[in-house]
């Protein structure tokens, strides 16, 4: 069986073809000249045919080589701009990123994130699925997802782009509807629940208090929703007793739409993690905004990474 062409020969050849001789062209390649004579010898062998006329003075081409030479300069350029280009991509973010967060999230958190990181690299095309199904991101194209919570075992990569507390709340008017008053979980056993159907455990619920005591409670669901906003606006018109992370509901509890019960207890913190599919070569577009968002979320404001 013949030997395959080895391409990198053709690089060879054309280096030497470039530079004139072998000296020259050993030195830009980091070669010996030996070693690319051989090369070069190897290659003749397989094509049948003198690529150069060598005398002690100079090397030339014969016909032979110089249309091989003609026939792959383009095609070796050509190369070397994908090349280029494909080093550009790794560097800089380009094409679409695609991206999928839960609706609520989309709007409130990662819409006015996206506005800022879309002036930063306008060349970048950004692609959002506002969405509370959890999509398998392989077969969607997904680059990132935003996920809150806590993670599931999968063969995704996840990075944890921050943390929040969660809160009992209820409106001032169902406080005085119901003569609610608790000193302790237990006491919330009994009430009307806003669940949200979304969550993996939506009926149970652990209270920690700080001097150790831990108190779960399961408790029975008067209305059940697949949304935060939702359930937050059930709590307002005094629905009952709803349990949404801090981002959710702190401006509410500011201005007093509602209040937060037993706030001497915590609740477990959940994450928020930027998922993505594992792969070997994480691309430019989705290393940058993963970071972007981090800063972003801190309150920082990024600027585009160079």
């Amino acid at each position: 069986m013949a030997e395959p062409l080895n391409l990198n020969r053709i690089e060879l050849f054309a280096a030497v073809a470039e530079a004139g001789g072998f000296t020259a062209a050993a030195e830009r390649l980091g070669m010996t000249k030996a070693g690319l004579s051989q090369q070069i010898a190897r290659l003749e062998a397989q094509l049948g045919t003198a690529l150069f006329v060598r005398t002690t003075r100079r090397v030339t081409l014969t016909e032979a080589g110089e249309t091989l030479l003609r026939d792959t300069a383009p095609l070796l350029q050509s190369l070397h701009d994908s090349v280029a280009r494909l080093n550009g991509e790794v560097a800089v973010p380009t094409g679409t990123l695609r991206i999928t967060a839960p609706a609520d999230h989309a709007a409130s958190l990662l819409a006015p994130a996206l506005a800022a990181f879309g002036d930063l690299y306008p060349d970048l095309q950004i692609d959002l699925l506002a969405t509370d199904e959890v999509l398998d991101l392989v077969r969607e194209r997904v680059d990132v997802a935003i996920r809150m919570g806590w993670l599931r075992d999968s063969s995704l990569r996840a990075t944890q782009l921050g943390r929040f507390e969660q809160f009992a709340v209820a409106s001032p008017d169902y406080l005085a509807r119901s003569g609610l008053k608790p000193q302790h979980p237990r006491d919330l056993v009994g009430e009307r629940w806003l669940v949200l159907s979304l969550l993996s455990a939506p009926l149970t619920w652990t209270f920690v208090h700080p001097e150790g005591e831990n108190c779960t409670i399961r408790v029975q669901p008067a209305m059940r929703t697949s949304t935060p906003t939702t359930a937050l606006v059930l709590a307002q018109h005094g629905a009952g007793v709803v349990v949404l992370d801090e981002g959710t509901v702190t401006p509410l509890l500011t201005d007093g739409r509602l209040v937060r019960l037993l706030p001497e207890w915590t609740l477990p913190a959940g994450g928020m993690y930027a998922v993505y599919p594992d792969s070997r070569h994480v691309p430019a577009k989705v290393r940058v905004f993963i970071a972007f968002f981090r800063e972003w979320l801190a309150g920082k404001r990024p600027e585009r990474a160079t």
